[in-house]
């Protein structure tokens, strides 16, 4: 098995001290593992897309805008 080392910023290593009994070196692979299945979906996913990156980017952005103006309806 592979090893990784990262560094922790100290406000955030103070609370996970403050919860021991947490397995942490599980809690990230855990998170590395979804990340990894999230990618390798998007990938899929966009290798069978007919549409150019810059389609791709305005479709997102449009998206964005109409839930922008959702929530702001909402009053959120």
């Amino acid at each position: 098995m592979a090893t990784i080392t990262l560094p922790i910023p100290d406000d955030l290593m103070k609370e996970m001290n403050k919860s021991k009994e947490i397995n942490w070196a599980e809690v990230a692979r855990e998170a590395i593992r979804m990340k990894a299945n999230q990618l390798r979906m998007l990938r899929s996913i966009t290798s069978r897309s007919l549409l150019s990156e810059e389609d791709a980017l305005e479709l997102g952005n449009l998206i964005n805008e109409s839930l922008n103006q959702r929530y702001k309806d909402m009053g959120v």
